[in-house]
């Protein structure tokens, strides 16, 4: 049988290049580099969402986060007021569980980075993946939500840890820039994706 128009839906976005899934930017870095910025030749009123994917993400620093930030004026201020919620799965290597609200990663009406990750250790092993949707950044109507949901290994507790975080930037101007960058330090590794979903 022919995937034809399903061939997102069944394989997910990855090498998905349709009228309604585009993949807009890929961003590979090897050596210590600031950050990730996708401005306004790529995040348009074109499309309705936003699949943003990173790969093996490690900070140039131990135990750093990935984090980001919005922009409505094409990059020259990165500080959209957002709010978020922030909660952790975690397993450890000697087998101990938890589920827990971390409420130093969240954020009420900050316009500080987000945690788009938790704790990434700086070993050669260590690193996180993230995939995160944006929705309708464009709208000049509604303040526009996001979903993050990311896997790292914490080297601090040699543990599993999931991450997932849900919130808005409080604007009803249209985004048109994000950037992504870690916490501490440098990115010193990771491929970043980009998709626009119409």
């Amino acid at each position: 049988m022919p995937l034809g128009a399903n061939k997102a839906a069944i394989m997910g976005v990855a090498g998905v290049s349709t009228a309604d899934v585009v993949l807009l930017n890929t961003t590979n870095i090897t050596s210590d580099t600031g950050g990730v910025t996708w401005d306004n030749t790529i995040i348009t009123s074109t499309y309705a969402e936003y699949l943003i994917k990173v790969y093996n993400f490690e900070g140039s620093t131990d135990n750093t986060q990935l984090v980001g930030q919005f922009s409505i004026d094409n990059g020259s201020n990165w500080n959209v007021a957002s709010t978020t919620s922030y909660f952790t799965a975690s397993h450890t290597e000697s087998g101990t569980g938890a589920l827990s609200y971390q409420t130093g990663y969240d954020h009420a009406q900050a316009t500080s980075w987000l945690y788009l990750s938790y704790i990434v250790g700086g070993a050669g092993d260590e690193s996180c993946v993230i995939s995160m949707k944006l929705f309708n950044p464009s709208s000049s109507t509604y303040v526009k939500h996001f979903i993050v949901e990311g896997q790292q290994y914490d080297g601090n507790s040699n543990a599993s840890v999931n991450n997932f975080v849900g919130g808005y930037a409080n604007t009803t101007t249209a985004v048109n820039a994000m950037h992504l960058k870690a916490a501490s330090g440098n990115i010193g590794n990771g491929k970043f994706k980009i998709w626009g979903v119409k």
